[in-house]
């Protein structure tokens, strides 16, 4: 199993970066690949996924971040696909407290995830997620933030309205938070 992958950002899509290191490029899926800087270095926290017909690499810019997907994906129901979307809103602490306060309502407005889901990852981590430690992390258009979206499994029409809100002169990482942030109103 990796821990990190260090390496140059060579690509950057609606879900995933492609990540050189030493002439390798690992497609790597992440909750919000326009947080990441193409031709720039980073250090990505990864986890692997191996199934019967299927080799993924998941990478987060935090050890924090990875150690909630952990958790996410162990709850019964929740799988790797489902769990991005949900770290995407870039806020660790929020679903954090989410489930510590048993918080159905803002659990289910995440993408794919419905009141049986919800009430799972409440029963499977409450009381669990207190060993996270949580340190916040810090091409500019709708375009890319309806890509972003989509990628995600946001319909269309759920955010149609929403886009109009966003300040476009915010970077796509902040839109994407932002719009997020509406989409969980």
């Amino acid at each position: 199993m990796y821990n990190y992958i260090i390496g140059k950002i060579e690509e950057v899509t609606a879900t995933y970066i492609v990540l050189d290191n030493h002439g390798v490029g690992y497609l790597i899926y992440t909750p919000n690949p326009y947080a990441f800087n193409e031709k720039s270095e980073y250090k990505v926290y990864v986890y692997q996924q191996v199934k019967e017909d299927e080799l993924s690499l998941f990478g987060f810019k935090t050890m924090e971040e990875r150690s909630l997907f952990l958790k996410l994906i162990s709850v019964k129901g929740l799988g790797p696909k489902m769990a991005l979307p949900i770290l995407a809103t870039g806020s660790v602490s929020g679903v954090m407290d989410a489930i510590e306060r048993e918080n159905v309502l803002y659990l289910k407005k995440f993408p794919k995830i419905g009141d049986k889901v919800a009430r799972q990852m409440i029963l499977d981590l409450k009381g669990k997620l207190g060993n996270i430690a949580v340190v916040e992390d810090s091409g500019n258009s709708y375009d890319e933030l309806i890509e972003v979206l989509k990628g995600l499994g946001y319909k269309e029409k759920e955010f149609k309205s929403v886009i109009a809100k966003v300040d476009n002169s915010l970077s796509i990482e902040d839109q994407v938070k932002e719009a997020l942030k509406l989409l969980l109103k």
